[in-house]
């Protein structure tokens, strides 16, 4: 087979099981999970209060300003702000003080929301902190119910070449695709 028409095949296959997958994902019953509290530079906030009148909530789980992979991706979340909050509200999660936030996001130029879970079982409960204590990085949906309560309709991880930070696709259409690229703080 030529390869053009491979690549085509396979880009076709690739999207009907990315169809495939999201579809699976609204099967699974949703989860109930806790008013968690985080802290914010303007005080303390409920993971009910995130929800900014939407019905729908991502919450990014972030590993916090020492990560270069999360602020790239993080970086990219800023870009496309405006039409994910036209659907959803959208918050940031980090291990970081609100303080530390606070300044980061600054320096980077981040118009998002941010949540500490410094003090908080949320990444953890939520599968985004190792046993080590270790954060990992990914996103979590949140829906309110007309009763009040949160529950977690999905959640996924993130790692280079995924959905969730375009570098990477673009990256793997150059002659020698990513050619161990690495993210940094700046370039």
């Amino acid at each position: 087979m030529e390869l053009n028409a491979e690549i085509s095949r396979l880009e076709k296959e690739i999207d009907a099981r990315k169809k495939e997958l999201a579809e699976l994902r609204r099967k699974v019953p949703p989860q109930d999970v806790t008013d968690y509290t985080f802290a914010t530079p303007a005080g303390d906030v409920r993971l009910s209060e995130l929800f900014a009148g939407k019905p729908d909530l991502l919450v990014v789980h972030n590993m916090g300003r020492k990560c270069p992979y999360c602020t790239l991706w993080a970086d990219g979340f800023n870009g496309v702000l405006p039409h994910l909050e036209n659907r959803t509200a959208f918050v940031v999660s980090s291990p970081d003080a609100p303080a530390v936030q606070t300044e980061f996001a600054a320096g980077r130029g981040w118009k998002f929301r941010m949540v500490s879970v410094q003090a908080s079982a949320f990444a953890k409960e939520m599968g985004f902190q190792s046993e080590r204590g270790g954060y990992l990085p990914g996103v979590s949906s949140f829906r309110k119910t007309a009763d009040g309560k949160v529950q977690r309709i999905a959640h996924t991880y993130f790692g280079p070449g995924d959905d969730f930070c375009s570098v990477w696709h673009f990256f793997d259409l150059l002659a020698e695709g990513v050619n161990e690229w690495e993210a940094q703080f700046k370039y």
